[in-house]
């Protein structure tokens, strides 16, 4: 792979890399920016196109195995890192990769006579919770999931984070209409729609018995689930709380919601998860 050294932090080369906003980094080409070192080999194990990584001279010789032939690798100072990150605070390796294609309902929803389990985001804004969302949807074994029109981007630099590098392997549907899409998800698919409500008057998740097609919904982190998004699900589903608990973390509701749904087994449906 072609070795490239840098020296300043106004080299072209850096450009995907230096203090750009995620948005404008996913305009420029669309590329991601990954952070740290396990991240980054994950992304290089993965079929994600790399564009380039960018190392600390003290981390070439281990990254560089790890990198494909025609992949370039930019080699810099610790202290050229820290100008381009921000921060004094990193692993010394990054990377910048290509965002894939959305795939569609049909190239994620299992076959009909297969069990399914999908995960459904109507509005997700905060990156953190988006990453921790999808690595606890890839960790119980949804074979997707789904986001809605508003949900921020998964390939922010903080979601891919945040995920632990799950987003390079959980297929991930941007929705263009997330109603239409729970409509197929029944019409089509034969997918039971969940919605996760906090509602006394709902079903206790510990009690319920899906279907062995379902796709549970989860809302946005402060207003939860709106009314049109409960109208186009099948039932309604809670996780009863005590002491005075009046919800939780979008992510942890995930957790919760998943690994109940996959029947307390990871490997619910998916093959090769």
């Amino acid at each position: 792979m072609p070795i490239h050294f840098v020296h300043a932090i106004e080299d072209p080369l850096l450009r995907p890399y230096r203090h750009l906003k995620d948005r404008e980094v996913a305009r420029d080409g669309g590329r991601f920016i990954v952070e740290s070192e396990t991240v980054v080999r994950r992304l290089l194990a993965s079929r994600i196109p790399v564009e380039s990584v960018l190392v600390a001279e003290r981390k070439r010789e281990v990254m560089e195995p790890l990198v494909s032939a025609g992949t370039p690798i930019y080699v810099g100072s610790d202290a050229l890192l820290e100008g381009v990150i921000g921060f004094d605070f990193h692993s010394g390796v990054l990377a910048c990769g290509i965002r894939p294609p959305s795939p569609s309902l049909k190239e994620v929803v299992p076959a009909p006579e297969r069990p399914a389990l999908l995960a459904v985001c109507q509005e997700i804004s905060n990156t953190e919770n988006m990453g921790s969302l999808i690595r606890v949807a890839a960790a119980f074994g949804a074979d997707a999931l789904i986001l809605g029109e508003r949900c921020c981007d998964p390939f922010f630099r903080q979601s891919v984070r945040v995920s632990m590098g799950a987003v390079f392997s959980l297929p991930l549907v941007r929705s263009n209409d997330l109603l239409a899409d729970l409509d197929a998800l029944r019409q089509q698919f034969g997918v039971q729609r969940l919605a996760a409500v906090l509602s006394g008057d709902a079903e206790p998740l510990k009690s319920f018995q899906p279907e062995a097609r379902v796709a549970v919904v989860f809302g946005n982190e402060a207003q939860g689930l709106g009314r049109e998004t409960i109208e186009h699900c099948d039932r309604r589903i809670t996780i009863p709380m005590r002491w005075g608990t009046d919800s939780l973390n979008v992510a942890t509701s995930a957790a919760v919601f998943l690994f109940h749904l996959a029947g307390g087994d990871a490997n619910i449906s998916a093959a090769g998860r």
